[in-house]
C-alpha cells in the first residue's frame, strides 16, 4: 500500500505586540528644539476632514466638543448631551483630565455610548508651546517635557476608561508650536483643529451659535463646548443640527 501524505501542520503566527510610546525618550528627544511656526492651523494639525463627503455624495461633518476642566470649566451641558442623543447625532467630545475626574461616572457612561467618539483635550489645558508660548492669557507648557505631559497623562487616563488609547488630542486653546505637534504624533495621536468656530468659546448667543454652525460645509469639523451650560451652546447648536440636516449633511465622527 502507498504510504499516506502527511499534511503538514499549521504553523500559527503569533501577533506582533504593538510597539508604546516611550514619554521620556519622546520628551528627551526633543529637549532644547526651538520651534519655527505657532498657531491654530499648522502643517500635521487636521482642521478638515480626510473624507469631506460619503459615498453618495453627501457633505460629511464633524461635530466636536470641549469639557476643558479646572475652574469655571467643569460644569456639564445637559441639553446639549441629552439633545444629541435624540437627534442621534454623533459627536466627537474632547475631554480635559480634571472634566474627567470631576465627572467620573458620566464621563464611563459618555465612553460606553457609541455615539460618542472620546478624544483628549490635555492634562491642564494649556497651549502646547515648548517654549511656554501664552494663547488667550493661559500659558503654554514650557517644555518638551512639559508637552509630553500634557498629552500622555491623560492619554493614560482614557485608555483605562475606553479600553483602549485615545487617537485624538486637541490641546487647550487649539493653539499648537510646530515641536509640540512633532511631539503629539510621537506619542500616537493625531492633533485636531478646526475650521468652523461654532460657540466662540461658549461665549455666543443661541442666534449666533446656530449662524456660526450653519458656516459648515463638506468635510468641515465644527469647535463648540460641552462644559458651559449657561451659554447659547445647547440651543444653538441643536437648532443648527436640524439645518443642516435639511441641506442633507451628515454628522460623523473625526475619524470618519
Amino acid at each position: 500500500m502507498p504510504t499516506p501524505t502527511r499534511m503538514p501542520m499549521p504553523v500559527s503566527t503569533p501577533t506582533p505586540t504593538p510597539v508604546l510610546p516611550d514619554p521620556v525618550t519622546i520628551a528627551a528627544r526633543h529637549h532644547g528644539l526651538v520651534p519655527s511656526s505657532w498657531g491654530m492651523h499648522l502643517p500635521g494639525v487636521v482642521s478638515e476632514l480626510v473624507n469631506p463627503t460619503d459615498e453618495h455624495g453627501a457633505a460629511r461633518v464633524a461635530l466636536t466638543f470641549d469639557a476643558c476642566g479646572g475652574s469655571g470649566g467643569s460644569n456639564v451641558d445637559h441639553a446639549l448631551i441629552d439633545g444629541l442623543r435624540a437627534a442621534t447625532v454623533p459627536a466627537t467630545l474632547f475631554l480635559n483630565q480634571r472634566w474627567v475626574e470631576t465627572h467620573a461616572e458620566l464621563a464611563a457612561e459618555l465612553a460606553a455610548d457609541p455615539l460618542f467618539l472620546l478624544a483628549n483635550h490635555g492634562t491642564g489645558h494649556h497651549p502646547l508651546s515648548v517654549t511656554g508660548a501664552a494663547a488667550y492669557g493661559i500659558p503654554g507648557t514650557g517644555s518638551a517635557a512639559g508637552a509630553v505631559d500634557e498629552v500622555w497623562s491623560n492619554h493614560q487616563v482614557l485608555t483605562e476608561l475606553v479600553g483602549h488609547p485615545p487617537r485624538y488630542f486637541r490641546a487647550g486653546t487649539v493653539h499648537y508650536d510646530d515641536v509640540a505637534v512633532r511631539i503629539v504624533h510621537e506619542l500616537g495621536e493625531i492633533p485636531i483643529g478646526f475650521n468652523v468656530n461654532g460657540d466662540g468659546g461658549a461665549s455666543y448667543s443661541a442666534s449666533a451659535v446656530r449662524h456660526e454652525f450653519g458656516r459648515a460645509a463638506a468635510g468641515s469639523i465644527v469647535l463648540a463646548h460641552m462644559n458651559r451650560p449657561d451659554g447659547g451652546t445647547a440651543a444653538g447648536a441643536l437648532a443648527a443640527i436640524s439645518d443642516l440636516r435639511a441641506y442633507g449633511v451628515r454628522f460623523v465622527h473625526v475619524d470618519a
